[in-house]
């Protein structure tokens, strides 16, 4: 068995010493990645991968989710912070829905799950308002985590002392929110508010005056129904609005004139200021149904006449009011005939218009207005080319345009106060052909440049191939000729002695080329 071993082991070795020592180091190193490559996928297909499951949990969290996984037998990970839980990729679906079923991720907060399970025989009315406002507490903070851009939050409300006695004035609860915001987010105001009224309307008597909301830097975060129409999202809808004007008036501007003076021949750029103080007012007007006489609608109309006739008594006669005792204007004297008296009355119900206007104000209204209008003349370099009657009339659309954006402004403009808002000018443009000519030069000239690199380096890899195939040609021309070995057809030779003849002949006359004969018939062999 050994003699076997000691065969095949001396076979092995004359077949390895057969190739160069470049052969063998190649051959080494296959070998070698290969077992590398093996070993490592393997480690990799049998090495259990982890997934991240949990993160951003509170310490109660996370000690409920280690023991659920403790007493499950789960391998798990747990970052150096305690926050974090990894668990095996394939079970990461399981695992979230089993500890959500369990309720063991509340994010720090139980809420109202505290009283489940537990008799409320025994409990003193202090304690149960103490856990009372724990459990609000903790499902306004589940209320407001449940954010994407909350990470945690913490909650103290302040609740009224209930008492038998009613007092002049309710006492109102109030409540404290810090928000832990996560890295990268922002809380706009539309946020900002809906979780003033989330802890608003979870709180019995809360108005949102009483609550206070900041982030984890102390800086407070007002409700804009509090801090009035002064909220960052509100100033940035006014610059919007007035830039979004400023964009129509300028493309409205630059079409105009560029219809008539060309495209690429104008450059318009306008400067706006808005007023956004939003008025309102009420009108209450009374007017006449009939506007030409002035007079109401009759909708009644009452109307009455009395006679009065006399036969006693005398006719009045003389002249009234003549003697130093009579009254002016009364009878002198009365003498004997009859008197009559007519009595008539009159009454009228007019309806009349009672209107009643709220007038709200624009929104907006444009304050000022200045717009800067550039006109490349016919000739380059030649302003003087652009005639005045064609700046006139650009002055006077710009003019008429100033005019009507000013309209409700409410101040009175002459035409000398808006000539004044208005610049056009003549000058030469710059053209973003120019631009582009120098860059086509300046690829042109990289490129020249490229070019030249590649002919200097094949230049240089023909000569350095010339002169390799010169040095190989020399090399052969240095080797020795090849020497042509004598034969000798034994084949056809059948006497012995001829061929051991011509052997010697062959070993006297040529020596060197009878012992090549005989290595050639050896390695044959």
């Amino acid at each position: 068995m050994n003699e076997t071993v000691l065969q095949y082991w001396n076979q092995m070795k004359q077949y390895w010493n057969r190739y160069s020592k470049t052969q063998k180091i190649t051959f080494i190193a296959i070998v070698v990645l290969l077992v590398l490559s093996v070993s490592i996928i393997s480690y990799n297909m049998s090495k259990t991968q982890y997934s991240l499951a949990f993160t951003d949990l509170q310490p109660s969290d996370a000690a409920a989710i280690k023991g659920y996984l403790d007493t499950a037998k789960i391998p798990y990970h747990l970052s150096a912070d305690g926050k974090s839980i990894e668990v095996p990729t394939n079970q990461v679906a399981n695992v979230k829905i089993n500890v959500e079923s369990q309720g063991l991720n509340k994010n720090g907060s139980l809420g109202f799950a505290a009283f489940r399970g537990n008799s409320s025989f025994g409990m003193t009315d202090n304690e149960f308002r103490v856990k009372y406002a724990d459990a609000v507490q903790g499902e306004l903070q589940q209320l407001i985590n449940s954010n994407e851009a909350i990470s945690s939050s913490k909650v103290l409300i302040s609740l009224p002392e209930a008492r038998a006695f009613l007092k002049p004035e309710e006492e109102k609860a109030t409540a404290s929110v810090v928000l832990q915001i996560k890295q990268g987010y922002k809380l706009d105001q539309a946020k900002v508010d809906t979780i003033y009224n989330l802890v608003s309307h979870s709180v019995k008597n809360l108005p949102l005056e009483n609550i206070t909301i900041s982030n984890q830097y102390g800086e407070n975060l007002s409700s804009s129904r509090i801090s009035g129409n002064s909220s960052s999202s509100l100033v940035s809808s006014q610059f919007e609005i007035n830039n979004q004007f400023r964009k129509d008036l300028q493309n409205n501007i630059t079409n105009l004139l560029g219809t008539i003076l060309g495209k690429d021949k104008v450059i318009v750029s306008v400067f706006s200021t808005m007023n956004f103080d939003q008025k309102r007012s009420t009108e209450n007007l009374v007017t006449a149904p009939n506007q030409v006489d002035q007079k109401g609608l009759e909708i009644s109309l009452q109307q009455a006449s009395k006679l009065y006739t006399s036969d006693s008594g005398s006719a009045t006669s003389g002249v009234p009011g003549t003697g130093t005792t009579d009254v002016p204007g009364y009878p002198g004297s009365s003498g004997s005939g009859k008197s009559s008296s007519e009595e008539t009355s009159k009454t009228v119900n007019s309806e009349v218009n009672h209107i009643k206007n709220d007038i709200i104000a624009s929104p907006y209204v444009v304050k000022d207005l200045s717009i800067n209008v550039g006109i490349e003349p016919p000739i380059k370099d030649d302003p003087t080319s652009l005639t005045a009657e064609t700046k006139t009339a650009v002055q006077d659309a710009l003019v008429n345009i100033v005019r009507a954006s000013l309209a409700d402004n409410k101040i009175v403009y002459t035409d000398a106060d808006l000539t004044k808002k208005v610049t056009v000018f003549a000058h030469s443009f710059v053209r973003p052909t120019d631009a582009n000519t120098t860059t086509t030069q300046t690829y042109v000239t990289y490129g020249a440049l490229a070019l030249a690199a590649l002919a200097i380096g094949g230049i240089v890899v023909f000569m350095l191939m010339r002169r390799r195939r010169a040095q190989q040609l020399e090399a052969e021309m240095a080797l020795p000729a090849k020497v042509e070995l004598p034969t000798i057809d034994i084949e056809n030779i059948s006497n012995e002695n001829q061929v051991r003849i011509q052997l010697e002949t062959l070993a006297k006359k040529r020596p060197e080329d009878f012992v090549n004969l005989l290595r050639t018939w050896l390695v044959d062999e």
